[in-house]
């Protein structure tokens, strides 16, 4: 082995070099805009989940007071049909 540094030789084209530095820096790009992206979707579940909890609350509600209605009717109806 010789002790020479290392060096790029001339039959390597500049625009080959240039090539591979863009596609490098478009691969950085691309993963950072990635993660950005998937931070964003974190934060969305996030808002997401404590907005599902709070609609079950108000549905479980919902359903209670239908139910109640429910029962009114049926009595309504059963003081009517006894009245006739």
């Amino acid at each position: 082995m010789t002790d020479e540094p290392w060096h790029l030789s001339r039959s390597v084209p500049i625009t080959f070099v240039f090539a591979i530095a863009c596609q490098t820096a478009a691969i950085i790009w691309f993963a950072a805009s990635l993660r950005n992206d998937i931070d964003s979707n974190a934060e969305e579940i996030i808002r997401l989940d404590a907005r599902t909890s709070s609609l079950e609350v108000v549905v479980q509600s919902q359903a209670i007071t239908l139910a109640r209605i429910d029962e009114n009717i049926k009595g309504i109806r059963e003081h009517i049909e006894r009245d006739k």
